[in-house]
């Protein structure tokens, strides 16, 4: 039996457009990076191109769970192109007070969704996270969810249409102080599990994607300002993909204003 999971999309999307919702907490930020990252649909394999990246990253909580988005616009010599993630999250300590022991914090029910315009790719991503209370981290977040393909595919003029699929994703944020100088060590790691294609006898690789960024705080050392402004590296490394046999292994530079 499949499951449909459009009922619980469709709920979680009314609860978060509800006039109840109000932010306890939010935190706005916008990215830029700049580095060569493999093009893995290129007509010669292995393909890199400079590339900018541009995110507009939304986080914020309110009193019976919490929502995260992001927005990337990235752009090459040949190309330009939209993608953005929403994971909008319900606590089940804050709805039923439940506690848990020794490291868990909290358990979510999760309902994400990704999204890539130009390729008419839509995934629906249902889940639970594990809230992690580990010394030092401000948050360590494991996700399991599916990973379930809504897309139009080839038929429509977009990317083929795949089988679903289940994800892990551990993200985290560190600080560090040394001496004056504060920094952040921040980022997540994902792995997605093989699925089928549309197109006859194509698999698409399960992948590793891990995003790690070293973020000095320069509002604070510059302008006494803290938590404001960043400037740093992101260290990115692709293992298949998209699901290709392609690879990212790079180092981009990275300016972070958070507001």
């Amino acid at each position: 039996m499949q499951f449909n999971v459009y009922p619980f999309f469709l709920f979680f999307l009314l609860l978060f457009s509800s006039p109840s919702f109000a932010s306890l907490w939010s935190e706005n930020e916008l990215h830029i990076q700049q580095g060569k990252l493999n093009q893995p649909f290129a007509d010669v394999s292995g393909t890199t191109s400079d590339t900018t990246i541009v995110t507009f990253q939304h986080a914020s909580g309110w009193e019976y769970g919490q929502h995260f988005f992001f927005v990337d616009y990235a752009s090459t010599e040949d190309d330009d192109s939209l993608y953005a993630e929403w994971y909008p999250s319900l606590s089940t300590h804050a709805l039923f007070d439940s506690t848990y022991g020794g490291i868990l914090k909290d358990i979510s029910v999760v309902m994400g969704v990704n999204m890539a315009p130009e390729s008419d790719v839509l995934k629906y991503l249902p889940g639970v996270q594990l809230h992690l209370d580990v010394d030092g981290f401000q948050f360590l977040n494991l996700l399991v969810a599916g990973y379930i393909d809504d897309s139009e595919g080839i038929s429509a003029g977009g990317a083929p249409k795949e089988g679903d699929s289940w994800m892990l994703d551990l993200a985290w944020r560190y600080p560090l102080a040394i001496k004056s100088q504060h920094f952040y060590i921040e980022g997540h790691v994902e792995y997605i599990d093989e699925r089928s294609s549309e197109i006859p006898g194509v698999t698409v690789e399960s992948w590793i994607l891990a995003q790690a960024q070293v973020r000095w705080d320069a509002g604070n050392a510059f302008f006494d300002v803290k938590d404001r402004l960043f400037l740093g590296i992101e260290y990115q490394y692709w293992n298949n993909k998209l699901g290709t046999q392609e690879k990212d292994n790079t180092v981009q530079a990275l300016a972070v204003w958070r507001f």
